[in-house]
């Protein structure tokens, strides 16, 4: 996998209330989240099926 550097980094769509200050998203083969304040802090790295089955959970706001 790529590092977090070599990736394109875009702002979550629910950042836009806060000025974009919240956590951004990218893909590389994995999904990849971090802090937008602390670019150089850690990255948590999902499967895309892991990631879209918490991301249903919360919408519905089921127990994860």
């Amino acid at each position: 996998m790529e590092g977090p550097n070599a990736v394109t980094w875009r702002s979550s769509s629910y950042s836009g209330g806060n000025g974009g200050q919240c956590v951004e998203v990218a893909t590389s083969g994995r999904v990849l989240i971090r802090d937008t304040k602390d670019r150089a802090g850690a990255v948590l790295t999902f499967k895309p099926s892991a990631w879209r089955e918490f991301a249903a959970r919360v919408k519905d706001d089921r127990p994860v």
